[in-house]
């Protein structure tokens, strides 16, 4: 695996009609290229069939996407929070193929309005490094002992 110019390894960057067998799994792959790319991640919206429950598209969308709401409790606010969303457009649409069953990328926005968090900082990345490492110990059953 190579890195392309701004460090993300280059199987980990999204692309139009990437194919993902089931919906968590094009979850994951969203939650590690954020946090390989330096920004958290949320999911804006999944439609599911009444039928029989399954997923059919969902969008997964960059924290900083929209604004938040004006708080109408207190005008005279001493300190208010920082605004955190930047209006980011940055989003993957996934969608079920049916006859192969499996989702594809059909929407994809990938540029930031706004600062990227270096990823050894970000909270996904240190999640994602104890899970790693939990998952690849010898104990876990993955890695066997040469």
């Amino acid at each position: 695996m190579e890195e392309n110019r701004v460090g993300v390894l280059s199987s980990l960057l999204p692309e139009i009609a990437m194919e993902f067998n089931t919906i968590d799994e094009a979850w994951m792959f969203w939650i590690r290229y954020g946090g390989q790319k330096g920004f958290e991640v949320g999911k804006r919206y999944r439609n599911e069939r009444k039928s029989d429950g399954n997923v059919t598209s969902c969008r997964y969308v960059c924290a900083n996407e929209g604004h938040r709401k004006e708080d109408k409790r207190d005008h005279v606010t001493k300190c208010p929070r920082a605004e955190t969303r930047t209006d980011c457009q940055v989003r993957m649409g996934v969608v079920l193929d049916l006859e192969k069953g499996k989702y594809n990328v059909a929407d994809l926005v990938l540029e930031h309005n706004h600062i990227l968090q270096l990823p050894e900082t970000s909270q996904w990345f240190l999640v994602l490094f104890s899970c790693t490492m939990r998952h690849l110990s010898p104990s876990s059953g993955y890695l066997r002992p040469s």
